[in-house]
């Protein structure tokens, strides 16, 4: 590794995050919203999978159209932050915690259009399918953001 490789991975000069409101970053406060709204479709999936009660249905539809919404604006953050700063980039859980988090909304995008049709095929098997995938690389990615935050430091003021 060169001096320029040190310097990139420096843990005593962390990565500053661009995305920031009086030096707080933005993608970390805006990232808890889609994880609970992905999260919540997964289990109103489930409660319309044991119950066949249509509003259960109609919750996912609607907690998967905000998951979007606001997982579009932590992305915008996150990418501000990500292709702004080729120190985080340099980091090594960076380019898979991106690319779970693109994977993340594609599924959702999908799962959209799935949860979108009319009655039990809105959910089983392919929505109900789709939520517990999304859940799942959320858990990953959720994972390689904190050690973007807490091992590599991250947008973390010294």
């Amino acid at each position: 590794m060169d001096s320029n490789d040190a310097r990139l991975v420096d843990t005593r000069h962390p990565p500053a995050s661009i995305a920031s409101i009086t030096g707080h970053p933005i993608h970390p406060m805006l990232v808890p919203f889609p994880i609970a709204f992905f999260f919540l479709a997964f289990i109103t999936d489930l409660a319309f999978w044991r119950t066949a009660q249509l509003f259960w249905s109609n919750f996912s539809a609607w907690l998967i159209a905000a998951g979007l919404v606001m997982g579009a604006l932590a992305a915008l953050a996150g990418m501000v932050d990500f292709f702004g700063n080729s120190r985080v980039r340099a980091q090594a859980p960076a380019w898979p915690h991106f690319i779970g988090n693109v994977v993340v909304l594609g599924l959702s995008l999908v799962n959209a259009f799935v949860h979108a049709r009319d009655g039990w095929t809105a959910v089983v098997p392919w929505g109900l399918t789709l939520s517990g995938c999304v859940v799942a690389v959320m858990l990953i990615t959720g994972w390689l953001g904190g050690a973007l935050v807490y091992r590599h430091r991250v947008g973390v003021a010294r």
